[in-house]
């Protein structure tokens, strides 16, 4: 076999630049003509000997039908029974080697054969190297099912497996912080090394890969534990490649199902890829219309890293053009619910920091004229069921059910009481109470709880003084404030049932439909019987911090 290095000039001879004999035989390959010397042919390949045995015409009619490789390939073929020297290269030892195996120039038929000789090669020159093989496999996508049979898918598979297990890295670097190997020692990137590679990474090479071909290799490495952060890494960078060169119009396979490959081959492990490009994976799947179970794969997995995403991410857009919703509200509450199904963590800070982002989530999507009111509870629900279990406040579902109010005026004043339904003041703070309190957008029935818990409040801070009043020597001293204190908390009480009562009368008002002819002056009445009015003038400490809970002062 030769190299490129000592390569000869040899082709001469495949066209009419000799002088024709009675030995010669003349055929067309490819399109194009040969006149090759009969004697050679039978002494380097079984087929020709066959077919020239009993042919003596100098025409040789033959279809050759699924013969591998191209002209080139063949014209290294006849090269060999030449003697003249062959580039042998990586991209073409695997269609050498099948169309020797065709033309069966093996040792069989004579020994120094082209098959075994290419063997050799392909032994010796190509399987040692990482990127060789990779090339060497890339053409086996054309000569499958003969290079299958011939055993060379199967040499690049264990030739890869076994490096990849020695250096993982070879696929690519982990997103992810990768395991301890077995010796304890994590492997760490060789800062030099990095510094003066090739433009071409080893893992660029796979990315190249069909379909078919890839599935193969890391099946394979998924099966013999080659570790999961640096497989998904490996599997991220493929999809993005192919869903680049979709996009682009570049892309010889189809993206729906190199994406539906990528997501049956993802490991499960929790934290093998970033949340941030788990959504990416997504997106990608709703763009090309993967299957649903690919879609649900993706929205499992984000679900059990949840605590790590950004409301960016969970900002999808909704599929189609003609959606009316902008964002795709079902895809966040099936990973919600996802989430909810396997968090098992002890700690409370997951929790927390979901309950932040499905709140910041709120704000953006309810700034959404077309979002329904239906999806709205049902996100606003699946907030509140959480924010209950970590003793938080929902200040951050009042925001979001404020803006949501601002945004569809339209609302009656029963479905406003609808989507306020999951709102429990009681777990509001003083200061998101005091603007409720205040809130023309919210339903008068909210206005009024907002006030009657912060009565109750006022009311169990005062008890509270009260009962820790020291005895013994300060006794007398804490006789007059005690009877003030209890002449307050008197009064406090009165104001609660006066208040209770307020809101029945109009909770049968608003049921008889009353409220709307006398709701402006309710509003007054029930701001100075609080405290909130003066006259008609509003005084300042009942405001709230504007850029807290509403983006539009309110």
């Amino acid at each position: 076999m030769g190299t490129k290095e000592n390569i000869k000039d040899s082709s001469s001879y495949l066209y009419n630049t000799f002088t024709s004999s009675p030995s010669d035989v003349r055929f067309r390959l490819h399109g194009k003509p040969y006149i090759l010397d009969r004697k050679r042919l039978i002494a380097n390949s079984g087929k020709f000997a066959k077919l020239l045995k009993d042919h003596k015409k100098e025409e040789l009619t033959y279809p050759f039908t699924n013969i591998p490789g191209d002209s080139t390939t063949f014209d290294l073929a006849m090269n060999f029974c030449y003697g003249y020297e062959q580039n042998v290269t990586a991209v073409n030892i695997v269609p050498l080697i099948c169309l020797a195996f065709y033309l069966e120039m093996n040792e069989d038929h004579c020994q120094g054969s082209l098959l075994s000789k290419a063997f050799n090669f392909f032994h010796l020159k190509i399987l040692p190297h990482w990127n060789e093989t990779i090339k060497a496999f890339q053409t086996m996508e054309h000569h499958f099912d003969v290079a299958m049979h011939l055993g060379l898918v199967d040499s690049c598979l264990e030739s890869l497996l076994s490096k990849a297990r020695v250096n993982p890295r070879l696929l690519g670097e982990p997103f992810m912080k990768p395991a301890l190997n077995d010796n304890g020692a994590d492997y760490r990137p060789n800062i030099r090394k990095k510094l003066f590679t090739s433009s071409q990474q080893p893992s660029e090479a796979l990315t190249l890969l069909s379909l078919r071909l890839y599935d193969l290799i890391i099946s394979k490495m998924i099966q013999n534990g080659v570790q999961p952060e640096y497989v998904a890494a490996s599997l991220y960078r493929y999809a993005k490649t192919w869903a680049t060169l979709s996009i682009t119009g570049e892309a010889v396979m189809d993206c729906k199902e190199v994406i539906e490959t990528v997501e049956k081959l993802l490991p499960d492990e929790r934290i093998v890829l970033p949340c941030k490009l788990l959504f990416e994976m997504l997106r990608t799947a709703i763009v090309f219309h993967a299957s649903p179970s690919c879609r649900h794969g993706f929205e499992m997995r984000i679900g059990k890293q949840l605590n790590e995403a950004e409301v960016e991410d969970l900002l999808t857009p909704s599929e189609g053009y003609a959606a009316e919703v902008q964002f795709d509200i079902d895809c966040v509450k099936r990973i919600l619910q996802n989430f909810y199904a396997n968090y098992t963590s002890s700690e409370a800070s997951g929790m927390i920091k979901v309950v932040e982002l499905i709140e910041d989530f709120l704000a953006e999507v309810a700034d959404d004229v077309n979002l329904t009111k239906d999806d709205f509870i049902s996100l606003c629900a699946m907030s509140v069921a959480t924010s209950i279990e970590t003793k938080r406040y929902s200040d951050g579902v009042y925001r979001a059910i404020d803006i949501y109010l601002d945004r569809h005026s339209y609302l009656t004043e029963s479905e406003k009481e609808e989507v306020c339904q999951g709102l429990d003041c009681s777990r509001m703070s003083e200061e998101a109470r005091t603007h409720a309190s205040q809130n023309k957008r919210l339903p008068l029935r909210v206005v009024v709880q907002a006030l009657f818990v912060g009565q109750l409040h006022l009311r169990d801070v005062i008890t509270t003084r009260v009962d820790n009043s020291d005895d013994g020597s300060r006794k007398g001293e804490m006789v007059i404030g005690s009877e003030a204190s209890e002449d307050a908390r008197i009064e406090m009480d009165n104001r609660v049932i006066e208040l209770e009562n307020e809101c029945d009368r109009m909770k049968r008002q608003i049921e008889e439909g009353v409220v709307k002819e006398k709701k402006t002056s309710r509003w007054k009445a029930l701001k100075r019987k609080f405290g909130c009015m003066n006259g008609s003038q509003t005084i300042t400490n009942c405001q709230v911090s504007k850029k807290v809970f509403s983006r539009n002062g309110a």
